[in-house]
Order: structure tokens, then sequence, then C-alpha cells
């Protein structure tokens, strides 16, 4: 019972350390936080959906939403070595549009 308990415990440690292994090379598992410029967003719905679809991705911790504008900010933590800034700016300028779900109005401003 005891060598188990040490096993469970070895393996909880070595899943919370998060390592990756890689091509032979060991990728630490660290959040990186970047502010990403919206255009586009017209509601407060915009921001939810944005911020959703953004979330759903693999990689990615959080996206908040900051104020509703002419150009809205998000604030995305996510893991680079799951995904990566073109696949966030992808799953944003695809996301349908509030009003018309066929028209795609956000573009990431850079």
């Amino acid at each position: 019972m005891f060598k188990r308990i040490i096993f469970a415990a070895l393996v909880f440690t070595a899943i919370s350390n998060k390592t990756f292994a890689q091509n032979g090379n060991a990728l630490m598992d660290t959040a990186t936080t970047i502010t990403i410029k919206v255009k586009g967003v017209t509601c407060k719905n915009d921001l939810v959906t944005l911020s959703d679809n953004v979330k759903e991705l693999k990689g990615v911790t959080d996206c908040k939403p900051g104020k509703m504008g002419p150009v809205s900010e998000f604030q995305i933590i996510f893991n680079p070595a799951l995904v990566g800034t073109k696949e966030i700016y992808k799953a944003i300028e695809n996301t349908a549009g509030c009003s018309d779900p066929k028209d795609r109005p956000y573009k990431v401003k850079n």
C-alpha cells in the first residue's frame, strides 16, 4: 500500500510539472500573456463570443475582453508549446458576426 501511495505521488508530481518531450527536446510548460487588438466589435455579445472561441483552443488558459470600442483589446494567457499566435488570430477572425452568422467582421489589428 505504501508503494502505491509513493507511486501515485510521483505520477502526480510528474504530471503537475507539465514537462513535454518533443523531438528529444524537453519543453517546459510556460504561460505567455499577450494583448490583441481587434477591430469590428460592435456589441458586448461580440466580446463574449470572441473570448469563448479563443478559450476553446487547446493551450489557451484564459481570454479576458477589455472595453468595447472601435478597437477592443483581449488579454490572452496561453501555452506557446500548444498553440501559437497565428491560431489565436485565426480563431478571432473566423468567428461569426453577431448580426449575420455568415459574416466574419473581426480583424486583428497589428
